[in-house]
């Protein structure tokens, strides 16, 4: 058994990657008894594994989670034959790129003591070729982190006025879990795994179907990592330990769906707030994850496939 550190480390993929690979269900993690942190065993490794080798063969994500998911040869192969043709389209497209910059290097070199006149660009057929030009979304090389595209992109996904709702939160009653340990990916969904137990054994919804569900983790830069998961609940209901029951006051939030469980978009929204003319930060009030849709997720089994995130941050009207 290895813990999420040690896989990380081992295999040079970050624990938001991993934890982005169980929520799709290419792998799964077990919790041992009375040890506080999700690990993986020797098959989930394996697995794990064969994913970075596709991933670097340049299989996308879907595919992958349909070619574990087939076993069926032919199915693979034809994933693997759909592959190959859109690389041989690729292979064509940077053949002619190439083709072309030859001959520009060719007419620069014949001219270098003439006046720089780039008329080859201008004639009709170059601009025809060039112009037919598709080359694939996955030209960028895949030993590219995600983490180094996205700070290549920062100036393009500043998020604008149109990407941010403003809401307003209302005061609530909630059942409150809370939950400290090591690593911050294990924390979240502890906490929550808790508040889906107490919303099944409470017939929560039954009583309350507006209820809402959010979270927040205390800011901490070394362990322990700490998570609080919250669920709103009618203002008379008892709360039984481990849980306990607070009353949230509500507020202003500027709010952005979370995509493709990138929490880096909790900056661009921070961003977002200290470049705004009308709002500034509200402080002493928690950064929200709040489940969308909470009663249709609940009640089809909680499953973080179907699970959608609003990013909550708490802002007031600037002076």
């Amino acid at each position: 058994m290895q813990t999420v550190r040690t896989v990380s480390k081992n295999l040079g993929i970050s624990s938001r990657m991993l934890r982005y690979y169980e929520q799709i269900g290419l792998i799964e993690s077990q919790r041992m008894e009375d040890y506080a942190y999700r690990v993986y065993d020797e098959s989930a490794i394996r697995r794990l594994r064969q994913i970075i080798i596709l991933r670097k063969l340049r299989v996308p994500v879907k595919q992958i989670r349909e070619i574990f998911g087939n076993s069926d040869a032919v199915s693979v192969i034809e994933i693997f034959e759909c592959n190959i043709s859109e690389l041989d389209e690729q292979i064509t497209a940077l053949s002619t790129v190439k083709s072309i910059l030859g001959r520009l290097v060719h007419e620069l070199q014949e001219k270098a003591n003439m006046c720089l006149q780039l008329d080859y660009l201008g004639d009709n057929s170059v601009f025809a070729i060039v112009d037919s030009i598709s080359l694939p979304k996955n030209t960028i090389q895949e030993e590219k982190s995600m983490d180094d595209l996205k700070m290549a992109s920062k100036s393009l996904d500043k998020l604008k006025d149109s990407d941010v709702r403003i809401v307003y939160v209302p005061p609530m009653t909630v059942a409150a879990a809370y939950v400290t340990g090591e690593f911050e990916w294990g924390v979240g969904p502890e906490a929550t795994s808790k508040i889906e137990k107490f919303v099944q054994e409470t017939d929560l919804l039954k009583i309350k179907p507006d209820a809402r569900a959010m979270g927040f983790t205390f800011s901490s830069e070394t362990p322990p990592k700490e998570y609080e998961a919250w669920v709103s609940i009618p203002e008379d209901m008892e709360v039984k330990a481990p849980l306990t029951k607070k009353t949230f006051g509500g507020g202003m939030f500027a709010a952005h769906v979370l995509p493709d469980w990138d929490f880096g978009y909790w900056n661009r929204l921070e961003e977002w707030v200290s470049a705004s003319e009308k709002y500034e930060q509200a402080e002493g009030v928690p950064h929200f994850e709040e489940v969308l849709n909470y009663f249709y997720l609940m009640q089809n089994g909680a499953k973080m496939e179907d699970t959608q995130l609003d990013l909550l941050f708490p802002i007031k009207a600037r002076k």
